[in-house]
């Protein structure tokens, strides 16, 4: 009888586990990666949305200054610009100082449009008229009053400004208003926008 021997094999050594240990890290390496790409898409996203949001509102406060100046085209005939109506959103006179445009209590007196409902952007639109004259509820050329104002349309001497104790222009000259309008929009958007215009009195 004949015997078969089979190879001898060596037993297999024992596994430390180290390519084990080096995947786990490698994958949770790649977890923190896809998660940061995430946040920054995220993050890329909502900034682009609030551009988006601020953009019209800067559209909607154009809405603001043509509502403003129609106003005044409106009320410029007579006297119906010589005093304040605060209704309307209408200063006679220029602040003392530059009001803080961020406080609630500047827009007290502001005009709303459409009564204080926002718009179909979510944006309510509000404006404040300011005459560029020192005293209130008086005409543009009354006692002591100085106010910013331009040579008339079609004058002799047109395009130059009219200062206190300069020479008169032949005609009514333009008297300048400042219009400053406020939209609060969504996500706490909250834009001004401000313009001069001049308008004869």
């Amino acid at each position: 009888m004949t015997t078969l021997k089979l190879p001898h094999r060596t037993p297999p050594g024992r596994q430390k586990g180290v390519v084990l240990f080096i995947a786990l890290i490698v994958l949770v390496a790649m977890t923190l990666a896809g998660i940061g790409m995430v946040r920054s898409i995220d993050t890329a996203t909502a900034v682009a949305g609030n551009l988006g949001f601020k953009e019209a509102s800067v559209s909607a406060g154009d809405q603001g200054i043509e509502a403003g100046y129609q106003w005044l085209l409106a009320n410029a005939a007579g006297a119906g610009l010589n005093n304040t109506n605060l209704a309307a959103g209408y200063y006679s006179a220029r602040p003392g100082s530059e009001p803080d445009w961020s406080d609630p209590d500047t827009w007290t007196d502001a005009f709303e449009l459409n009564g204080g409902a926002a718009d179909a952007a979510g944006n309510v639109i509000s404006y404040v008229i300011h005459r560029m004259c020192t005293l209130p509820n008086t005409s543009y050329n009354g006692a002591g009053n100085e106010c910013a104002t331009q040579a008339p349309s079609g004058a002799a001497a047109t395009g130059g400004s009219m200062s206190v104790g300069s020479f008169a222009f032949a005609g009514t000259p333009q008297v300048y208003y400042r219009i400053t309008s406020r939209i609060l929009g969504p996500r706490n958007t909250e834009t001004y926008v401000q313009t001069m215009v001049a308008i004869t009195n």
